[in-house]
């Protein structure tokens, strides 16, 4: 057993007659650590692509909260008579009427 130790430490198993099976070998686990990181890495992108999409919605809900609570502001009749004062036109006193169109019937 001490004398297998020594010949791992030493590195013996890569120069070896049989070594082109353990070459295979650490190669294939090299080439798996790589996809392995690389998806990783993709994932934390992703992750990281998410958080800035949910601000960018929030900031836009906002937004869209913003104006319309402004739209509704000005949408007030109160406001809309405001407006309108300052090119001098007054609301009627007189209420409207329905005007019924009767129609004959052939």
């Amino acid at each position: 057993m001490k004398k297998s130790v020594y010949d791992i430490l030493k590195g013996k198993f890569l120069i070896s007659d049989d070594s082109f099976k353990n070459w295979r070998v650490i190669l294939f686990i090299s080439a798996l650590a790589v996809v392995m990181i690389a998806s990783s890495h993709s994932a934390d992108k992703k992750v990281h692509q998410i958080a800035q999409m949910n601000n960018e919605v929030k900031e836009l809900r906002s937004a869209f909260v913003e104006g319309r609570s402004a739209l509704m502001r000005l949408k007030m009749e109160s406001s809309i008579v405001k407006k309108v004062a300052e090119k001098e036109i007054v609301p009627s006193v007189v209420p409207p009427k329905k005007i019924r169109v009767k129609t004959q019937n052939n």
